[in-house]
């Protein structure tokens, strides 16, 4: 077994080569800094700067002012860059990125920072969400090609993968949650590959087996393969329930959603089913009759308990409904807010549990009225247009089976304008690659040398 891993390792290894070796060549300085500049923010934001945390270490969870800066100013840096490439080649793809949607939400956010609980955290993690979504919105744009992004995004997929890999099979301590984890303990042998848990390396996995599926459609016919199937394999014993379900679900509906002339028929399909999920969820704690009717699912719905975190999350929204408690700021310290008896543990959650009843705590109802707007009804129409013009099937198809994976994802799990994580990023990559799609054809590859 060992040995056919290698084997397989040093294959792929040559092969990959091979297409960076091609695919480098077609390419001068200037585009080939492009691409760099892509994959160190893929890796940035997939690997990080501090890779196999030890959860077994007290100290873990506190964060070290040091290193966060070194962090910022990564991040910094090459947004930096990205913005001084794209804006020397592509201008006109960067001003259609001015719409007034865009800018109101940029707007709100400052005025919510300003009106926050605590100004000075949410605007300094307000400067990271800038940096990490700017990079992840000229992503589609920093690679000249199609050929190049695919090779960005391969390449970024296989070391990645390998790293997890390597982690799991030399160092397991460090990429597997184990009995004397300081939280958690409980999920003692899920696999967390390089991050720093399984709920974060889950998703990430499914969304590169969406990647996989992707290159072997334009004809990896090695590389493909590869990450599709390692990246499901990994999912697998990563434990990630959600993710493990939501990734073949999420693929047939954008099949689904592919095949289907209308606009307000992709509505239908992607948004109906998004709609019940949150009604059976966070819906279930606001209305009776839908709790009695979640009662009556084969299936908890509340994945286990969470219920109290949303009734506790569901009265902060109540408390500043407009203006919210401040950008990132309201989960940091909670312990003081009162809670129904017995549920008083809720407020030692990270987060609600819901991206969609988050954005509404922390940037208020307008905020989460602008996020919806921008990020779950834009970019359907984006991809619509796309498809109408016929641009780059397969790369659309891509981002839209991103894309819909958070919109259900986030109805589980938070991530959406959370900074660094991972689901944002591609996320915001995908709903990016597909507004460009609907408004610039994609070149494929570099005009021949003469």
């Amino acid at each position: 077994m060992d040995r056919s891993a290698a084997d397989m390792t040093e294959f792929e290894a040559r092969s990959l080569g091979r297409v960076l070796r091609d695919g480098l060549a077609e390419l001068n300085a200037a585009q080939a800094a492009r691409c760099l500049v892509a994959v160190a923010s893929l890796l940035l934001v997939l690997v990080t700067l501090d890779p196999f945390p030890d959860l077994r270490n007290p100290d873990v969870t506190t964060v070290v002012g040091g290193r966060m800066a070194v962090t910022y100013l990564a991040w910094g840096l090459l947004a930096a860059a990205a913005v001084l490439f794209v804006a020397a080649r592509d201008a006109p793809a960067l001003k259609t990125l001015l719409t007034p949607l865009h800018l109101c939400l940029v707007g709100w956010l400052l005025i919510n920072i300003v009106l926050s609980e605590n100004a000075g955290v949410s605007m300094q993690r307000f400067v990271l969400l800038v940096s990490v979504t700017s990079l992840a919105v000229l992503m589609p744009l920093l690679p000249p090609t199609q050929r190049s992004f695919n090779i960005c995004l391969g390449g970024a997929a296989m070391v990645l993968l390998a790293l997890c890999y390597l982690g799991v099979f030399l160092a397991p301590q460090y990429s597997m949650h184990t009995a004397l984890d300081i939280t958690e303990p409980q999920l003692a042998g899920d696999w967390r590959g390089s991050f720093g848990h399984k709920n974060v390396a889950s998703p990430v996995m499914t969304i590169l087996v969406y990647v996989g599926i992707y290159l072997s459609a334009v004809g990896s016919f090695v590389m493909g393969p590869a990450i599709a199937a390692l990246a499901g394999v990994f999912l697998v014993f990563t434990g990630g329930k959600t993710s493990s379900v939501l990734c073949l679900a999420i693929y047939v509906l954008a099949s689904l959603v592919y095949v289907t002339p209308g606009l307000w028929l992709k509505r239908i399909i992607c948004f109906v089913p998004l709609v019940v999920m949150n009604l059976l969820t966070v819906g279930s704690v606001l209305s009776p009759a839908l709790g009695a009717m979640t009662r009556l699912l084969p299936l908890d719905p509340t994945f286990t308990g969470r219920s109290d975190i949303w009734e506790f999350a569901l009265a902060a929204v109540a408390e500043k409904p407009i203006i919210g408690h401040g950008y990132a700021a309201f989960w940091d310290d909670v312990t003081e807010r009162q809670t129904a008896q017995g549920a008083e543990w809720a407020t030692s959650a990270a987060h609600s549990h819901n991206s969609y009843l988050d954005l509404a705590v922390t940037i208020g109802l307008p905020g989460l009225l602008l996020v919806i707007l921008i990020f779950v009804l834009a970019p359907l129409r984006n991809f619509q247009s796309a498809q109408t013009r016929n641009r780059s099937g397969a790369l659309a198809k891509l981002f839209l089976t991103v894309w819909l994976f958070g919109l259900y994802y986030g109805a589980t799990e938070t991530f959406l304008l959370e900074r660094q994580n991972p689901i944002w990023f591609l996320f915001a990559l995908a709903a990016a690659g597909l507004h460009f799609l609907a408004r610039f054809q994609c070149v494929a590859q570099a005009e021949p040398k003469p």
